[in-house]
């Protein structure tokens, strides 16, 4: 029996909160699709009161903001950089281009080819997500994108210096400091000052995953990235303590952030919530947090592993931290989730700021169908053919004909009819009109 101990906000609730956001960023695209950059100065202006000359930063103003970190930050910063770097390559390392000679004379294959340019978006909002730049940046360059965008909000009326830094040492090769919606469509749509890229990826808020949602199609996205959610997976293995800390360490990103924890155990559940509000005492974003834990928290209780992965699975989090006595159980048999943190030496914060693996991945259920922000986001996987004899051409269009005949396409069966005749020496009849078997 699955049993709720705390429920976040109702199916209804939500969805109103949705239609808002999707009608107020509709609006944003509109202005600035019609008239550029007036409306991203006016935008700008009216959401972060930052209104420079220009938003791409300058050489001189990149390294300005170099030179404000320390020796340990810059460290800190290209350390964790280069373990993106490491595992993006290992994975591109993976992806083989491929040719094959399916029949004799007959060859197909494909080519693995990065995107021509791409927009890394890096949120700002509450905190500065410096770990962002080097998600989407330098995932990017692995994957050879010969033209790379950043672009972040601006932090207390001007660039955060290691958010800009973070995106130089990445490899970005224009950094702009504007962010929210606007920022997406001047990025994606372009304007007088800004030629447009080929794909946006990074995560965002509400409004940002709604931006990149509308936009899509227009312009690749990475997928819909929007406001942090964290599922804890726990038995009595761990203490409230490590359960509690672990769900309020994403609650503090927003005040929409879900936290769920799910157990078998229900002393550890109700341990939980009791730990949940001695720690919210005293933790300083607690402001934050405990908006997110009261309107978006829940605690699950199910008797039986089975249920446990039947819910995880329903929920499909973007992170998911497994603390049981088997991980691997719900590495096993899980198949829903943005990515899995397994046992407790690990943790999401881990995932979010350095371990090497990519912190921008699906919320909403998006998890559903798609993994997170990965070097192959940035690849596009070509297929070509090649039919090298006569014989090949004449058997292949034989079938061709015939198929094309089943579907009454006739300009299409005449494409293979015609090679038929002249590769073939056989008088197949105009029109696809071959006789079938």
């Amino acid at each position: 029996m699955i049993t709720y101990l705390k429920r976040g906000r109702s199916v209804e609730q939500k969805t109103s909160d949705a239609v808002q956001v999707r009608d107020t960023v509709t609006g944003i695209l509109e202005a600035v699709a019609q008239r550029g950059d007036a409306a991203v100065a006016e935008l700008s202006k009216k959401f972060d009161n930052w209104e420079p000359e220009s938003f791409r930063l300058s050489q001189d103003e990149i390294q300005a903001c170099l030179r404000t970190l320390s020796d340990g930050q810059r460290s800190d910063i290209e350390f964790a950089q280069a373990q993106v770097r490491r595992f993006a390559q290992i994975q591109r390392d993976s992806m083989h281009d491929v040719e094959v000679e399916t029949l004799p004379g007959v060859v197909l294959g494909h080519k693995n080819m990065p995107v021509s340019s791409v927009a890394c978006y890096v949120p700002g909002g509450k905190f500065p997500l410096v770990a962002s730049a080097h998600m989407g940046v330098v995932t990017a360059k692995v994957a050879g994108v010969p033209r790379i965008l950043a672009a972040s909000p601006p932090v207390n009326g001007k660039p955060h210096p290691a958010v800009v830094s973070a995106m130089h040492l990445g490899g970005a090769d224009e950094i702009y400091t504007f962010g929210g919606v606007q920022a997406i469509a001047a990025m994606a749509l372009g304007t007088q000052t800004i030629d447009p890229v080929a794909m946006v990826v990074g995560p965002g808020n509400a409004y940002v995953a709604e931006a990149k949602r509308q936009l899509f199609g227009r312009i690749g996205i990475d997928l819909i990235a929007g406001p942090s959610e964290t599922l804890v997976i726990a038995d009595d293995s761990v203490d409230a303590e490590l359960c509690a800390t672990d769900l309020l360490g994403q609650a503090e990103h927003g005040y929409n952030t879900p936290a769920v924890l799910l157990t078998n155990s229900r002393a550890l559940a109700e341990g939980t919530i009791k730990e949940i509000e001695r720690i919210l005492q005293i933790l300083p974003t607690a402001a934050t947090a405990s908006v997110s834990w009261r309107d978006y928290g829940e605690v699950i209780v199910c008797d039986t592993l089975e249920e446990m992965v039947q819910e995880a699975d329903r929920i499909a989090s973007e992170h998911v931290q497994v603390m049981t006595r088997d991980p691997d159980y719900f590495l096993n048999n899980m198949r829903n989730y943005g990515a899995l943190f397994l046992g407790a030496r690990t943790n999401v914060a881990y995932g979010d700021k350095v371990i090497g693996t990519n912190h921008t991945l699906p919320t909403g259920k998006a998890a559903q169908y798609t993994g997170g922000l990965w070097v192959g986001k940035f690849i596009k996987t070509c297929t070509y053919q090649r039919v090298l004899t006569d014989e090949a051409s004449a058997l292949i269009g034989s079938y061709c004909s015939r198929l094309c005949a089943i579907e009454g396409m006739i300009a299409h069966g005449e494409q293979a009819n015609i090679r038929v005749r002249r590769y073939g020496g056989v008088d197949v009849p105009y029109a696809g009109v071959a006789e079938q078997r």
